[in-house]
């Protein structure tokens, strides 16, 4: 997509905004803990995060019992991801830390007029106390958890509503993610599909996912924005 002008900027939150990768390997240890396992390394936690917090540890427990057999039928989902719930709402918020100039170019967007929002699949409570801690909650207007509309990205309907919320077309709006999930949302919904490099995509590089542009961070997104709008400006 070549788009004239972009109004409107969404980013996704954790592996975008926000490196949250410390506090979630925090809870997911501590619920190893509980159930009598050692803990897992940090890189290898950051390696499964990019599908959401249970698909992360159902996956880390499939792992698990493929090294140890004897856990099969011990480690039951229903029982573990209770217990996960649990200690996030201890964690969240309490390690994580904005990617470098992520602040600068946020505030970058909202001089030259461009309307901001955060979607993420992250509980809605859990977002607010991430961009809360993380000092961005006021330069967002809007923020779509996984919990305010009846579906999560990928489906068309969350990035439409974020634009219709944010008072411009889809064509006139930019999603900014680090994964395949965000890649797909903006293209189902006709917008802008922009990534960063940095983040958590389960393992897998975002040029796998095809994303429109990719940008090294939001320094370079914050300056494309701009210039895109400035040259529009200049044209009328």
């Amino acid at each position: 997509m070549n788009a004239l002008r972009i109004d409107a900027v969404t980013f996704d939150l954790d592996g975008t905004l926000v490196d949250t990768a410390s506090e979630i390997a925090e809870a997911v240890n501590r619920t190893l803990f509980d159930f009598g396992l050692a803990p897992r390394p940090l890189a290898e936690i950051t390696h499964l995060i990019g599908h959401g917090l249970h698909p992360l540890m159902t996956r880390l427990l499939q792992r698990l019992q493929a090294e140890r057999p004897v856990l099969i039928g011990r480690l039951l989902s229903d029982d573990v991801l209770p217990v996960l719930d649990r200690h996030y709402a201890a964690t969240v918020g309490t390690q994580a830390q904005p990617y470098p100039g992520v602040a600068d170019a946020l505030d970058a967007l909202l001089a030259d007029g461009v309307r901001l929002g955060c979607v993420t699949n992250k509980e809605g409570r859990h977002a607010r106390r991430v961009l809360e801690a993380c000092g961005l909650a006021g330069r967002l207007e809007l923020l779509i958890a996984g919990d305010t509309l009846p579906d999560k990205k990928p489906h068309a309907s969350v990035l439409q509503h974020a634009a219709q919320r944010l008072g411009v077309t889809a064509d006139r709006l930019a999603h900014v993610g680090d994964s395949r999930t965000d890649i797909e949302s903006a293209c189902n919904a006709g917008a802008a599909a922009w990534a960063v490099p940095y983040g958590y995509n389960g393992g897998e590089p975002i040029e796998a996912a095809q994303p429109q542009r990719i940008f090294a961070g939001l320094a370079e997104v914050a300056a494309h924005v701009i210039d895109l709008r400035t040259r529009s400006r200049s044209t009328r």
